[in-house]
């Protein structure tokens, strides 16, 4: 039922003006709409009211995109996804978010402001899957937005997302991975690298592997942290797997048992002849007991072998590239790779490495027509 002083007016100016109200978490607001002609504003005060009655309220205070994003990452985000996902998001919001769009009030952002937005980084050298990740953050939030009843639609909706950048792949060949191996032979990290190559787990996985974690009498490892990082330049530590699929028991081989073993007598060793050690019972550890920081271990180990093995500048991520390569070459179906590797579905591992596959060619052409006699 309308309340006292609803309805359509004429003001002075021969404009109509409609007055409703609407009742909001924060209690009882008065909300106002204009026209030149009576019957637009009669039907946009029916369409208001009918809103109103399905619950739907858009909150006009003079929220900022600013505002809404902090209130957004604290209470929506914070606590509902790990901590290196919420770190992500936060270093978005304040570098690159609300600097260009944090005055703009939210019930005026508009497609057009993320458009701009996106084209503006895009153009400032950020890549192009930084940008997607943009607006992800900027979707998820505006989709909250939506449900608390401060915008009517979602403006992400109507918005291209730049496509990712394809990170190109250099897996080692069976040759250049055994030169790696043999280079690292001896070395105190070199069954990192066996296992590396061998089950193709990520650098977090295996910087946050524990003793606990490893059965080396029935050979297998059981993927259960990883190590995450708070924020950009944040201290490292462990946490949750990158999915639930991430979570996962890998199989062992001989070699990387037997290196296993070798590399456990050689860290109790480094035990007894520290003046001070921290056992926080990582398999892969400093020489105080220490989380190993991924960018000491790229410049002071893993650049150093590959020089030493002859072999071209690639990332650590590459290792499980080749790991992956190297099943491939064998035949191994892509479904016992994705387990192996832990991604979320077999179909991230036919999109990641389809190019590897074979049968993909000529290879297809003649099964079927072998298949059809």
């Amino acid at each position: 039922m309308p309340a006292k002083g609803d309805g359509i007016t004429k003001r002075k100016d021969g404009r109509y003006m409609a007055r409703y109200t609407v009742h909001t978490p924060t209690g009882p607001k008065r909300k106002v709409i204009y026209g030149r002609k009576y019957k637009d504003v009669e039907k946009k005060l029916a369409e208001a009211r009918g809103d109103a009655a399905r619950g739907i309220v858009y909150d006009d205070e003079n929220m900022t995109v600013g505002q809404y994003l902090d209130r957004w990452l604290s209470d929506a985000v914070r606590g509902t996804v790990r901590e290196s996902t919420f770190s992500r998001d936060k270093y978005l919001v304040n570098n690159h978010i609300k600097p260009s769009l944090g005055r703009v009030r939210l019930k005026n952002l508009g497609a057009l402001h993320l458009q701009g937005l996106y084209r503006e980084r895009l153009d400032s050298g950020l890549s192009g899957s930084t940008v997607q990740k943009m607006h992800h953050v900027m979707h998820k939030a505006l989709a909250q937005a939506v449900k608390w009843d401060l915008i009517p639609r979602n403006p992400a909706d109507s918005v291209r997302a730049p496509a990712a950048s394809s990170k190109e792949m250099h897996p080692l060949s069976a040759d250049e991975a055994r030169r790696l191996l043999e280079a690292a032979r001896g070395d105190r990290l070199e069954a990192l690298y066996v296992l590396a190559i061998h089950t193709g787990m990520r650098r977090g996985e295996l910087l946050g592997l524990k003793w606990d974690d490893v059965d080396l009498d029935s050979r297998t490892i059981r993927v259960r942290r990883t190590l995450t990082r708070k924020g950009k330049g944040g201290t490292y530590g462990l946490g949750e797997p990158k999915t639930k699929k991430s979570r996962r028991t890998i199989r062992l081989s001989q070699r990387a048992v037997e290196t296993l073993k070798r590399h456990r007598k050689r860290q109790l060793e480094e035990k007894l002849q520290a003046a001070y050690y921290e056992d926080s019972g990582l398999v892969f550890a400093g020489e105080g007991g220490n989380i190993i920081n991924p960018s000491n271990l790229r410049n002071r180990s893993f650049i150093p072998l590959l020089k030493k093995a002859g072999l071209p500048e690639i990332t650590f991520h590459d290792l499980r590239h080749t790991c992956a390569s190297l099943l491939f070459q064998k035949n191994v179906h892509p479904k016992f790779v994705q387990e192996l590797l832990g991604h979320a579905s077999v179909a991230i591992t036919l999109d990641t490495y389809s190019h590897m596959l074979p049968g993909m060619g000529g290879e297809a052409a003649d099964a079927i027509g072998e298949a059809l006699g």
